[in-house]
């Protein structure tokens, strides 16, 4: 057997890996709730679905250009500055596999040896594998829940070093649910201007998904002097419930898209021909439910802070946005080790989670709460019970 050496710098992601454990425990028979994974419990609008239809009657089935067909990236340009106020042109936008691939094709294109990437962490477990893979290396940006897992532009700025290369800006935030308001997104942009190497990858793939009073803020609408180093990535995945359907779509200069495309074109080549009709009435059509979508959200969002909190070695924060919560299990670490052990024990108990040691935190879990109430409540008696 023979693995590269790149390959031998990541690891499997775990929170797939523990939505698959769950999956294969319900084949067996067993009863066990899975939170461990972000994917709306919504069905995908009526109207997307019928996109889809469509174009398969349509035999819309060939190959496109591998940046995505000119008629969404023109969407995907309308999306930037209606949901994001980015303004750039469709050659400034390119159409992934998911966002997931329009970051991977970012730091393969842009990562020498020796480069440094700052992640925020507790961060989304993708982030430093992808780094890894790249050749790059993770520089941790520590966050706190007393500060609702933010950092300042001096947090930010003690970490930047000769090699740092970029920056991960994810808001709101996977696993921790933290929104980056304008004021604190400002001072970073002003700080930034004095680091002329330093690019942003701004992951806004939660961007609907915002429980505050203010509108999402995101650094290339806020900061647009900086654009020619802000890679803005998002999608239709979280929004509209199609994480099956696998597009994402980045904007940045003009440069970094055509080499993410470059590399697309000898990794996967075009994004699925259907797949992209479906993101096309995902951006053109109806909009108006997404608000709907966000409230629901928001309703079990306070229902598990709630149960979460009432339980006696449990905490966690209110988040700003996204659909996750990171519980601080400390008090228990001393009857359970780690939380990986009290992660299995939940699993035991039929509740699947990811424990905070996967993202880069420690002593607690990630649930997420993109289910429906009643799965939630029983899901959380089951917690409650486990931990008793």
């Amino acid at each position: 057997m023979h693995i590269s050496p790149a390959l031998a710098r990541i690891a499997p992601s775990q929170t797939t890996a523990m939505t698959d454990r769950a999956t294969q425990l319900r084949e067996e028979g067993r009863d066990v709730i899975s939170l461990s994974v972000g994917e709306p419990d919504f069905a995908t609008p009526p109207h997307v679905i019928a996109a889809t239809k469509a174009a398969l009657d349509a035999g819309q089935t060939k190959y496109t250009p591998v940046g995505g067909t000119s008629r969404l990236k023109r969407a995907a340009a309308l999306h930037f500055a209606r949901d994001l106020g980015i303004e750039a042109p469709a050659s400034q936008v390119t159409v992934s596999a998911g966002g997931k691939q329009a970051i991977f094709h970012a730091m393969m294109a842009t990562l020498s040896p020796g480069d440094e990437v700052i992640v925020p962490a507790p961060w989304w477990v993708s982030y430093p594998e992808i780094i890894h893979f790249a050749g790059g290396k993770v520089v941790p940006l520590h966050t706190h829940a007393k500060d609702n897992y933010r950092f300042t532009a001096a947090d930010l700025e003690a970490q930047i070093g000769p090699n740092t290369l970029w920056l991960m800006l994810n808001s709101p935030g996977n696993p921790t649910g933290a929104c980056y308001p304008a004021k604190m997104l400002l001072s970073i942009g002003e700080m930034l201007r004095h680091h002329p190497r330093v690019m942003v990858l701004s992951d806004d793939i939660y961007a609907p998904i915002n429980y505050t009073d203010a509108p999402h803020a995101t650094l290339g609408r806020l900061c647009p002097d900086l654009a020619d180093r802000i890679l803005t990535v998002s999608g239709v995945s979280k929004s509209h419930a199609m994480t099956g359907f696998r597009i994402g779509v980045a904007t940045g200069p003009e440069w970094l898209i055509q080499a993410m495309e470059r590399l697309q074109s000898h990794s996967s080549g075009n994004p699925c021909s259907i797949s992209q009709a479906a993101a096309l009435a995902a951006f053109e059509g109806p909009q108006d439910f997404l608000a709907d979508w966000c409230e629901r959200f928001r309703a079990r969002r306070d229902l598990v802070v709630a149960a979460i909190n009432a339980i006696p070695g449990l905490s966690t924060p209110t988040p700003d946005g996204a659909f996750y919560c990171m519980v601080d299990a400390a008090p228990l670490m001393e009857r359970f080790g780690d939380d990986s052990a009290l992660a299995l024990h939940l699993l035991e108990h039929g509740v699947a989670i990811v424990p905070a040691s996967a993202f880069c935190g420690h002593d607690g879990f990630r649930i997420s709460f993109a289910a429906d109430q009643a799965t939630l409540e029983e899901a959380c008696h089951r917690i409650a019970r486990a931990v008793a």
